[in-house]
């Protein structure tokens, strides 16, 4: 069945993608090669593994037989936030519907058309009704209201930290019903002086600036050894000013508005706070004159581990570029976090980029690159970034009750 989804969206790839820029404000082409693409990789994915999860059988003591089913734990509350609405949809139904379960899905206020546009897929697709339930609604009512129901098994959420906490006490205070977080991240960027500096400099700005700086993953501090520092500051800037800003479904367009006023307000915020406490601005800085909800991308040098914008989840298109002398030092700084989403290092050394990934406390940690998601691959984080992990094939666990069964051998029962 996910299969035949997989097929309608396909079928009609520019509808979704058109919807999710409408929706976000994030350019047509990035919707298009990155949302939907891989939202169609993730179902696919999950349709191989339908007829693939089972339990084991292991050795007990003698006259025993003993083995283990994975069964569906039941209705599944899903609730996905505003910056990759159609892939959250498809990271959330893809592995729950893969396990057999049903699936009660709210979408963000912000953000509904895609959640919708599929639900009339999923009905397309011929589903039997109650097996995919969109209920669009706000937080405090409808997404209160999946965390704390008695008959709903398990609450998967996607967004803030803060929430988090709320619905992890809500299900809790319920029917202790499952619950796996995605929270939010200030993710450390490392990049060592033997690096391939023009690739550091492209692949931690995609970090940083790629939907708006709009993402969990947001590659928002990064830190330079000393040598090749004020390089790596100066190309930064090169590059961050050549950023295209505009239109959404103009092709040349890569920098988009921000989700609403609200978050436009706090980022702003954020930037005059990175001002007052002595960080330099190099760039941006400011919103786009007569533009709405636009803000240019924005490059601070000399930022301090103690700076707000060192330390609080900007979600906008801010870099923290910071220096450090050693790699002990610079792995100290970077785990000194609450969160731990993800992390990058660039080097061209292997002994260092395996020694310092061992090291950074991330659920997922990117090699001379970043925001590399597959859909074979988990993604979660440590620390107040969340629990479980979503994608991959760790996923199926969090949406599957194990129950083992002993069968004891006797002449009235024998194999």
């Amino acid at each position: 069945i996910l299969n035949i989804i997989c097929c309608f969206v396909n079928s009609n790839r520019s509808i979704p993608a058109l919807m999710e820029s409408m929706d976000t404000g994030k350019p047509f082409l990035h919707a298009f090669f990155v949302d939907l693409d891989g939202s169609i990789k993730t179902l696919r994915y999950y349709a191989g593994w339908t007829d693939k999860i089972h339990g084991k059988t292991m050795p007990v003591d003698e006259n025993f037989v003993c083995f283990t089913k994975h069964e569906p734990i039941g209705v599944c509350g899903a609730i996905i936030p505003w910056n990759f609405p159609l892939l959250m949809f498809t990271w959330k139904i893809a592995p729950a519907l893969a396990c057999g379960n049903t699936v009660v899905i709210k979408p963000a206020e912000q953000t509904p058309l895609t959640a919708l546009h599929v639900g009339a897929l999923v009905k397309e697709a011929g589903f039997p009704p109650g097996v995919v339930n969109i209920v669009p609604g706000f937080g405090p009512t409808a997404g209160a209201a999946i965390a704390s129901h008695m008959n709903i098994d398990k609450v998967a959420f996607t967004g803030s930290t803060e929430v988090g906490q709320l619905i992890k006490a809500a299900a809790a205070k319920s029917n202790l019903k499952r619950v796996t977080l995605e929270l939010g991240g200030k993710n450390p960027c490392i990049v060592f002086a033997d690096s391939d500096l023009q690739l550091a400099v492209e692949e931690t700005q995609k970090g940083s600036f790629f939907n708006q700086g709009q993402a969990c993953t947001a590659a928002s501090r990064v830190y330079v050894e000393e040598p090749v520092y004020d390089e790596f500051v100066r190309l930064s800037v090169e590059r961050a000013k050549n950023i295209a800003i505009g239109d959404p479904m103009e092709p040349r367009t890569s920098h988009g508005p921000q989700i609403d006023q609200h978050q436009f307000d706090k980022i702003l915020e954020l930037v005059d706070s990175g001002k007052k406490e002595g960080a330099t601005l190099e760039c941006g800085g400011c919103a786009v004159k007569d533009r709405g909800l636009f803000i240019h991308p924005t490059i601070f040098s000399d930022v301090k581990d103690h700076m707000r914008i060192a330390k609080e989840e900007i979600f906008g298109p801010v870099q923290c570029i910071m220096k450090f002398k050693t790699q002990k030092e610079v792995i100290d700084r970077a785990n000194s976090s609450q969160y731990g989403l993800t992390a990058a290092v660039f080097t061209r050394d292997v002994h260092c980029a395996m020694s310092v990934s061992a090291a950074l406390e991330a659920g997922t940690v990117w090699v001379n690159c970043y925001n590399a998601l597959h859909a074979q691959a988990p993604f979660g984080g440590f620390k107040m970034s969340g629990n479980g992990r979503e994608l991959g094939e760790y996923a199926l666990a969090e949406y599957t009750e194990v129950k083992a069964i002993t069968i004891k051998l006797s002449e009235q029962l024998t194999l």
